[in-house]
């Protein structure tokens, strides 16, 4: 068990009722089975990250299977740059329900899932077995330092200098962020001058860019799946009433996938 206190980082023992550190700082676990890791303190917000609409939506969307392609490819980045047989220590952060972190579980890894909202753990703790899953901040993972053998950040806001902390010399870090294309149709909708998205160059001190590739395809999406992807994204607090109803209201609509993904290595 890897994970450490938030309040004095001292080791976090595991017991019956959840985990306690040197200090006599104790997090229950949850009868879904997660711990929360993230002190009121550090919350920011009374409750931080996904509201249980948003997950709402994102489940069923996902288990739909239209974002499928991506949870394929970093599952095979994984498989590619961490033996499979050999024991290993993998991280999603900003995990959401689970979805992408349940295609890593093998009987050699230990996978961890850790976002900061509480809705998305509960659920995901429910959903899926044999994850260790957390509520925390990616600004302050409660892990131990170098302890990690990958880390999975699809999307997720973290600080870099806490990912270099966890994880250990030569560990893998797979980032997923939007690509230039990444639901441009949607975007049409809403705004009257339509940017592509910016893939600016992220700077990472201490690691190396070992790849980066792009998978960009077609989506073709019912009504209702259109209003659920437009409910997931940040786009969905500017679209106008129109917006929804025109979603609401077509047959299908079309717009692209378009993700960028990075593979590095701490130096």
């Amino acid at each position: 068990m890897l994970y450490i206190c938030p309040l004095c980082q001292s080791a976090l023992t595991p017991d019956q009722q959840g985990y306690i550190c040197l200090q006599r700082h104790r997090y229950d676990r949850a009868k879904e089975g997660y711990v929360n890791l993230l002190p009121v303190q550090h919350k920011g917000s009374k409750d931080p990250g996904d509201s249980p609409a948003m997950l709402h939506a994102r489940r069923q969307f996902l288990d739909e299977g239209h974002y499928q392609p991506l949870r394929d490819k970093v599952a095979a980045l994984l498989d590619e740059h961490l033996p499979i047989s050999s024991p290993s220590t993998i991280v999603d952060l900003g995990c959401g329900e689970g979805y992408y972190t349940a295609a890593w579980v093998n009987d050699h890894r230990e996978v961890y899932g850790v976002d900061v909202s509480k809705y998305a753990i509960k659920s995901a703790a429910k959903r899926y077995s044999g994850i260790y899953f957390s509520v925390a901040s990616g600004y302050r993972l409660p892990f131990a330092s170098e302890s990690l053998s990958a880390i999975v950040r699809i999307y997720a806001p973290s600080k870099g200098e806490e990912l270099a902390r966890t994880l250990s010399s030569g560990g893998l870090l797979i980032t997923v962020t939007p690509a230039a294309r990444h639901l441009y149709q949607f975007k049409s909708l809403i705004y009257q001058d339509v940017q592509l998205h910016d893939e600016r160059e992220e700077q990472l001190e201490g690691f190396e860019r070992l790849s980066e590739s792009t998978l960009h395809y077609p989506l073709t999406l019912s009504a209702q799946s259109a209003t659920q992807l437009l409910q997931m994204t940040p786009f969905a607090w500017r679209a106008s009433e129109s917006v929804w109803q025109t979603l609401a209201e077509c047959e299908s609509f079309t717009c692209e996938a378009d993700f960028r993904i990075i593979v590095w290595r701490k130096r």
